[in-house]
C-alpha cells in the first residue's frame, strides 16, 4: 500500500507532528537591550538569544541594526580600536551561527587596517559560521548618522535564505518608506531601529495599514542612548505585519525579549487588536522606563527632589517614587517669606501620600546674609537678582549638600516652555542630574499628574489642590499663589505658540501673518478665543511675541546649552536641537507686518 494515502496512518498526524515533518520554517526576532558603546556586552546578549532560538527550533534569528556597538556612541565611530572590537564581536558572532540563520547590525568597515577607511552601518547574514553575503549597507541615514557614515545611495538587495526546506528571497528594508520596495518578495525584514518619540510613527503605534502584499518583520531594540546632552529611550515595538499590512504579532513596548513566529502561517494568523494608548501613556512608560534605566546606568539609588507644591516637582517626585521605591527619594521643601502656608501644607501633603522621607529647609536667613554681603560692600541687589539667589540657595546649596550626604543626585524639574523661554534660574532650578520632564509642555504635565493618580497609583497622590492652584515660583509678593498671581506664562497659549518655535521652525513672521489673517490659534493648536482674551490690542499681541522671541534666541539658549541632560520624548528635544547663540533676528517681512498692524510708518 502507497503510505501517502494511507489515512490509517495520516489520522495520527496532528497538526504539530504535520508541522514537523514538512519543516515549516520559525523565525525569532530579538527585542534585546543595546547597551551603547559596550560591543562586548552586547555580544554576550545576542549570543544568549542565539542559544535561545537554537534550542526551541528556529530555523533564523533576527537582531536590530547596530546591535553590537550601539547607535549613540559618539566619537567612538571614529577610534579605530573600537571599530576593531566590534568587527572582532562580529567575527564571534558569525562563529555561533551553527546550524541557524543569523541577522544583525553591526559596523562594516572596508578596510580595518586604514584608519580613513569608508565605515557604514550594516546587516550581517551568517549561517553555519560562514557569511551568506557581503554586508549589506544603509541605503539612507538618518539622527546624526551622516557624521559617522557612508550610505550606499540604493536599497540593499535581496538575499535567498534557506528556512527548513525551502528558499526564501528575503529583502532588506533599513528606512521608513516602503514605497521604494514595491518587487514581489517572500517577505521583508525592517532593520529601523529608531528611538521613542511622542509622534509616534507606524511600528510605534501600531497604525501601518499599508497594503504592501507582502510580509514584513520589524526589528527595534530597547534600552536608553544618549548624545551626552539628551537621553532617548528605545521601546523597539517588535511586531511582524502580514502581506495585508495587519499586525499579526508583536512584543510589548521597553521589553527585552525573543518571539518566535512561523512564518508560513503569517498570513493565516488573524490580525491582532492592539489596544489603544493614550499620548500620556505613551510618555509615562517612555518617561519611567528612561528614569529607571538611566539610573541603574549610572548607579544612582538615592534622589533628593525640591517640592515646591507646585505641579513640576509632584510629578516628578510620583515617577522617581514609582522608579525607585519611597524609601530613596527625599522630598524637600525649602520656604521662604514669599512662600504660602497654601503650596507648604500641599507639599507636605505630596510627601505623606507618597510615603517619601520629607524636610523643611527654610532659605530666608541664608538669603538676607548673602544680600546683606553684598550690599556692605556697596553692590546694589535688585528684586531681580534677590529672586535669583532664593533659587540658586535651594538648589546649589541645599538640595547639592543633601544629595552629596545621602550618596544621591538631585533634580531638576523643568518643564519645556520655561526652557524654551530661560525661565529658570541658571545653577538654581536649572540645575540637577537629569532633567525627566524638560520634554513636555506644561499641559502636558498636567495631564500626566492627572495619569499617576488615576492609572498608576489609583488614587490621589497629588493632591487635587496641586493640580488646581495657579503655577508660580513664589519667588516675590507679585506671584503670591493666594493672589491668584503666578508665572508670567500664560501656558495654555504660551504652550503652542513656543512649540510652534521649538518644535515646528516657526519664526515670528508666521506667528504675525497667521495673527492677522486670524488663524492664529488653528495653526498652532490651542484654544480658540485665547488670544484675544489675553491681547486686547494688537500692540499688546506683538509686545508679547516679541519678548518671548527674544528670550528664546537670546538668554533661554544660553542656559539651555549649560542645562542638565534631558530625557527625550519628542523629535526635537532640547539637546537634541542643534543650536547657536547667534542673537536675536527678526525678517523684513515680518516689520513690514508689524507696521500694518500697528498703523506706524
Amino acid at each position: 500500500m502507497n503510505l501517502l494515502f494511507d489515512r490509517s496512518r495520516l489520522r495520527h498526524y496532528n497538526k504539530k507532528n504535520f508541522k514537523e515533518a514538512i519543516g515549516l520554517p520559525k523565525i525569532a526576532y530579538a527585542q534585546m537591550k543595546v547597551v551603547a558603546g559596550h560591543p562586548d556586552a552586547n555580544t554576550k546578549k545576542i549570543l544568549q538569544f542565539i542559544d535561545e532560538s537554537r534550542s526551541k527550533g528556529a530555523d533564523m534569528v533576527i537582531f536590530p541594526e547596530l546591535a553590537v556597538p550601539g547607535r549613540m556612541v559618539g566619537e567612538n565611530f571614529w577610534a579605530q580600536p573600537f571599530l576593531l572590537e566590534c568587527i572582532s564581536c562580529g567575527k564571534e558572532i558569525i562563529a555561533a551561527s551553527k546550524s541557524i540563520t543569523v541577522a544583525f547590525g553591526n559596523v562594516h568597515v572596508k578596510d580595518p587596517k586604514d584608519s580613513d577607511s569608508p565605515i557604514y552601518n550594516s546587516i550581517f547574514f551568517a549561517k553555519n559560521r560562514k557569511l551568506l553575503c557581503e554586508p549589506l549597507c544603509k541605503e539612507w541615514l538618518i539622527l546624526d548618522e551622516e557624521k559617522y557614515f557612508y550610505h550606499s545611495g540604493c536599497p540593499p538587495l535581496p538575499i535567498s535564505i534557506k528556512l527548513g526546506r525551502k528558499n526564501y528571497s528575503v529583502g532588506i528594508i533599513m528606512g521608513r518608506y516602503y514605497s521604494r520596495y514595491s518587487a514581489q518578495k517572500d517577505f521583508y525584514i525592517n532593520f529601523l531601529a529608531e528611538p521613542f518619540c511622542q509622534s509616534s510613527r507606524y511600528q510605534k503605534d501600531y497604525g501601518f495599514k499599508y497594503k504592501v502584499n507582502f510580509p514584513i518583520i520589524y526589528v527595534g531594540c530597547v534600552g536608553i542612548q544618549n548624545t551626552g546632552k539628551t537621553i532617548y529611550t528605545f521601546d523597539g515595538a517588535n511586531a511582524v505585519f502580514n502581506s495585508r499590512g495587519e499586525i499579526v504579532q508583536y512584543a510589548e513596548p521597553f521589553a527585552d525579549c525573543l518571539n518566535i513566529i512561523e512564518f508560513d502561517e503569517i498570513d493565516e494568523i488573524p490580525a491582532l487588536e492592539i489596544p489603544e494608548v493614550s499620548e500620556t501613556e505613551k510618555i509615562y512608560r517612555a518617561i519611567s522606563y528612561g528614569v529607571k534605566t538611566f539610573l541603574e546606568q549610572i548607579g544612582m539609588s538615592k534622589v533628593v527632589i525640591g517640592v515646591s507644591g507646585g505641579i513640576d516637582s509632584a510629578v516628578a517626585a510620583a515617577i522617581y517614587t514609582k522608579v525607585l521605591g519611597a524609601e530613596n527619594v527625599v522630598l524637600v521643601n525649602m520656604p521662604s517669606v514669599f512662600n504660602s502656608a497654601t503650596t507648604k501644607n500641599l507639599s507636605e501633603q505630596l510627601a505623606k501620600n507618597l510615603g517619601c522621607k520629607y524636610y523643611v529647609v527654610p532659605i530666608q536667613e541664608s538669603v538676607d546674609w548673602t544680600v546683606k554681603q553684598l550690599e556692605e560692600r556697596g553692590i546694589a541687589v535688585s528684586s531681580f537678582v534677590k529672586e535669583n539667589i532664593q533659587a540658586r540657595d535651594r538648589s546649589s546649596r541645599i538640595l547639592a549638600a543633601i544629595a552629596a550626604s545621602l550618596g544621591g543626585g538631585f533634580t531638576c524639574n523643568a518643564n519645556k516652555a520655561e526652557s524654551t523661554v530661560g525661565y529658570a534660574t541658571l545653577y538654581g532650578d536649572e540645575a540637577g542630574f537629569l532633567s525627566a520632564l524638560a520634554d513636555l509642555w506644561k499641559f502636558q504635565v498636567y495631564n500626566l499628574a492627572r495619569y499617576l493618580n488615576e492609572k498608576i497609583f489609583c488614587r490621589e497622590v497629588i493632591p487635587q489642590g496641586i493640580i488646581d492652584i495657579v503655577p508660580s515660583a513664589e519667588l516675590s509678593t507679585a506671584q503670591n499663589v493666594d493672589e491668584g498671581k503666578g508665572d508670567p506664562l500664560k501656558y495654555p497659549y504660551h504652550d503652542y505658540l513656543f512649540r510652534a518655535f521649538a518644535e515646528d521652525n516657526q519664526t515670528p513672521e508666521d506667528i504675525l501673518r497667521w495673527y492677522a489673517n486670524g488663524e492664529l490659534e488653528k495653526n498652532i493648536g490651542c484654544e480658540v478665543g485665547l488670544v484675544e482674551k489675553y491681547f486686547p490690542t494688537s500692540e499688546d499681541f506683538i509686545a508679547d511675541l516679541e519678548r518671548w522671541w527674544k528670550q528664546f534666541n537670546g538668554m533661554g539658549v544660553a542656559k539651555r546649552i549649560q542645562s542638565p541632560p534631558i530625557l527625550a520624548v519628542t523629535n526635537s528635544p532640547y539637546g537634541g536641537r542643534a543650536e547657536s547663540q547667534n542673537g536675536v533676528h527678526f525678517t523684513e517681512k515680518y516689520f513690514e507686518l508689524k507696521r500694518k498692524l500697528t498703523g506706524t510708518c
